[in-house]
This record gives structure tokens, sequence and C-alpha cells, in this order.
């Protein structure tokens, strides 16, 4: 059991995990949608030529996966403290699930390094086939990872919608992007001719971390109401 004592205020607490939230946010949106899918051409020559004119970029995108994963770790801890006053069991469990999800995030970075490293040897056989694989490998690998990551959105989602210092249509959607991700990776690995056409459901786990971001951002939480839930449970 965590001395709460010793911890910032909820409040506080609150905010600096609306802040990871945006720093995850920011930087997934940005270093996959903004600078690494503009370059997947109609060829797999033109992927690759694309990625050794903006090199630089490319690896500033991977740059901006490393900071999404190290926010969501600290992001993590973070709600597990906050939501702990819910279920100490729960929360853990919904922090063991993000830190695996981090992980497999983490490693699947590997093929992207892998593949600018191809894409620069001029004169390999197979270069561009194998740089797409590579691709390919780290779309499939993230979509895994999130697998890890719906079971945590399940839980949060529970914990919020049990809570009385969050709103609890906050929970429902975290917990409805808990399913997208769920069957967005069951796709992926069941039916992968599927994936893309269910990819524009992904827009709901957008607007509802966004909102989670928003309100921890703005409003945080019932900090009276936190540290009663927490004496209850400490008693």
């Amino acid at each position: 059991m965590h001395d709460s004592s010793a911890l910032p205020s909820p409040q506080r607490l609150a905010r600096v995990a609306g802040l990871l939230y945006l720093v995850i946010i920011v930087c997934g949106v940005g270093g996959q949608g903004l600078i690494r899918e503009p370059m997947i051409g109609e060829t797999a020559a033109q992927t690759v030529a694309a990625i050794q004119q903006a090199a630089l970029a490319f690896r500033l995108s991977v740059l901006a996966d490393v900071a999404m994963v190290l926010a969501d770790v600290g992001l993590g801890a973070l709600l597990y403290v906050l939501l702990a006053p819910v279920s100490r069991t729960l929360s853990l469990a919904a922090m063991a699930f993000r830190l695996a999800q981090a992980s497999v995030l983490g490693v699947n970075l590997v093929h992207l390094l892998q593949a600018q490293a191809l894409a620069g040897a001029p004169g390999l056989e197979g270069r561009d086939a194998l740089v797409m694989s590579l691709l390919d490998a780290h779309a499939v690998g993230y979509d895994l990872g999130l697998m890890f990551f719906a079971v945590n959105c399940l839980l949060v989602g529970v914990l919020i919608a049990r809570s009385k210092f969050l709103p609890r249509a906050l929970g429902v959607g975290v917990g409805v992007s808990g399913v997208v991700y769920l069957v967005g990776g069951g796709l992926r690995v069941l039916a992968p001719a599927l994936a893309a056409s269910f990819a524009p459901a992904y827009v709901v786990p957008l607007l509802a971390e966004l909102a989670l971001c928003g309100w921890l951002l703005a409003r945080g939480l019932d900090a009276a109401q936190w540290r009663r839930d927490e004496m209850s449970l400490g008693a």
C-alpha cells in the first residue's frame, strides 16, 4: 500500500497525468500520422525513396515514438495512484497491461530503425521488399501492442466509471476505446484484409482520450472525494 501523505496532491498528479496524455497524443499522431504515413507511396520503390530523402524526419518520428512510450510508462504509474482508491487490484492490473503495451511498442521501434538502415543501403538485392516487410512488421507489432492497451482501457474505463471523483462518461468513452482496440488487434491477426477497413473506428479512442486528457488538464479531479475514498480504502 502506498503512503498517500508522501505524494503530491491528487489534483497536481491529475494535471501531470493530463500533460503526459497530451505528450502521448501529440507524439503518437505526429510521428506516425504526420511524418511516416505521408512517406508511404504507391510502390515500394517510392516509399524507400521517400525515406531516403527525409532520413532526419524519419528518425525524428522514431524519437517521437520513444517519447510517447516513455510518457506512457509515467502515465501508467500515475493512473495507478489516482485510481487505486477505487480498487487497488484493478488499478494494478491496468498498470501492468499498460506497461506490457509500452514494452511491446518500444521493442517494435527496432523495425523502423532497421527499415531506414536498409533504405540507405543501395545495391542490396531485394532491398525495397525488405524495407516494406519491416514497415509491415512494425504495423503488426503496433496493433498487437494495442491489444494489451485494450485491456488497460477496459479496466481504466471501469475504474473511472466506478469512481466518484471523475465523470462517469469519461470512463464509458475509455471503455469503448478498449473494445475498438481489441477488435482492431483481433482483425490484424485473424483477418488482416479487414484491418484497413476498420481503421476509421480508431477515431473513437482518439476522441475519448482527448476528452480524458482535456479534463485532467483543465479540471483535474475532485480532490476532496479522492481523499475520502483513499482514507476509506485504507481503513
